[in-house]
């Protein structure tokens, strides 16, 4: 049987996360099927991950941590997957999937996963060789999808991007239309489709060769409701909410803020080449520099939007995140693409403050951004 998930990515916080949300939801009964995975560059560590996941027996994620006071070290053996492809081998192949039997595409492309290409155009519709860049990939698949006649489909970008499923969406629609394609196709495109907006929470911190992954215990996937939506799987980890933004805010503001501030210092101070968060944690400078930032910079902040108790309780998770003796989260790892990461994680705070106008300095931030542009 085809299997009725389509996911683009095939990164370790993927194989962690929502692949293996998915397996544990096959095992009771509760997951709409098994994932076809789609590879999108073509480099000989993909191949080999490509090979991996269409090997017998799955793939291993190891869970390391503490969770409520308790030790948890456990392994599974991920076998959610049904297929693995690579989009210039077998691009027909996915274009056939996406036109009949998915109905439910998942992403998490990377930090440059939404820009364009100047490559792309309406001569790939029809073409046995993708786009180059995923949005119009997307764009290709859909429109075959809409040609067959087939039902609309609900899209679940996992990408850090605020209102990822809107922006994608919007990306997407705003190609169609540059192509020239017709008005039936664009309300199928924007109106039909469900574009779901979604917060992805899990620290995943090494890969295990050829597939596999360490991960923390902790582990969320908040999904913004919307009519018409259809779910992947149901699982004790998923969220499904009225309300993204306060989620979005939380570990934007206090998580990945958190990250980029230590791999800000990791590449400013010429610290050791492979220190990770826990290392970084155990500084007791570096520590009271963090713990300033958060208490003088960032609660203010929350406090502000009447998010206090609940700031404040996520806080101390993420410490206890932080300070994982079973994880080796390298800054190094945090460090890539960090201009783009200050962009979104730093600058939206300092932008808050000063729509709240709240008397704060924030000293700490405004130093990270110099240079950023706004």
């Amino acid at each position: 049987m085809a299997a009725p998930i389509l996911q683009f990515g095939t990164s370790r916080f993927l194989q962690a996360h929502v692949d293996l949300f998915v397996h544990q939801a096959l095992a009771s009964g509760q997951a709409l099927g098994r994932i076809t995975v789609v590879q999108t560059t073509g480099s000989a560590q993909s191949a080999q991950r490509v090979a991996a996941f269409n090997a017998p027996g799955g793939y291993p994620v190891r869970i390391r941590g503490r969770e409520d006071g308790v030790v948890v070290e456990q392994e599974h053996r991920v076998t959610a997957i049904e297929a693995a492809l690579q989009a210039d081998q077998d691009w027909p192949a996915i274009r056939a999937l996406a036109a009949g039997p998915v109905r439910v595409i998942v992403s998490n492309t990377g930090d440059r996963g939404y820009e364009l290409s100047a490559q792309d155009g309406p001569a790939l519709l029809d073409a046995a060789t993708p786009p180059r860049s995923f949005p119009a990939k997307l764009l290709v698949l859909l429109y075959q999808r809409y040609r067959n006649g087939a039902a609309p489909v609900t899209l679940y970008p996992c990408e850090l991007v605020a209102n990822n499923g809107s922006v994608l969406r919007e990306l997407v629609c705003q190609l169609a239309r540059d192509w020239g394609m017709d008005d039936g196709f664009l309300a199928y495109l924007g109106g039909a489709c469900v574009w779901i907006n979604s917060l992805v929470d899990r620290i995943v911190s090494e890969p295990i060769e050829p597939a596999g992954a360490v991960a923390e215990p902790y582990a969320i996937w908040v999904i913004e409701a919307q009519p018409g939506m259809t779910l992947p799987c149901t699982h004790p980890q998923i969220v499904v909410t009225d309300q993204l933004e306060p989620y979005e805010r939380r570990k934007l503001f206090l998580l990945n803020l958190g990250h980029t501030f230590l791999a800000e210092q990791w590449l400013r101070t010429g610290r050791a080449v492979d220190e990770t968060v826990l290392q970084a944690m155990s500084d007791p400078a570096l520590r009271a520099q963090l713990e300033a930032l958060w208490q003088e910079e960032v609660l203010p902040v929350f406090d502000a939007l009447g998010e206090a108790d609940i700031s404040r309780a996520y806080l101390a998770q993420v410490r206890d995140r932080f300070t994982n003796p079973f994880l080796a989260h390298r800054l190094a790892d945090i460090a890539q693409n960090h201009e783009q990461k200050k962009q979104r994680r730093l600058l939206p705070v300092v932008a808050l403050a000063e729509q709240l106008r709240l008397p704060l300095a924030q000293p700490r931030l405004r130093a990270a951004l110099q240079g950023v542009a706004a």
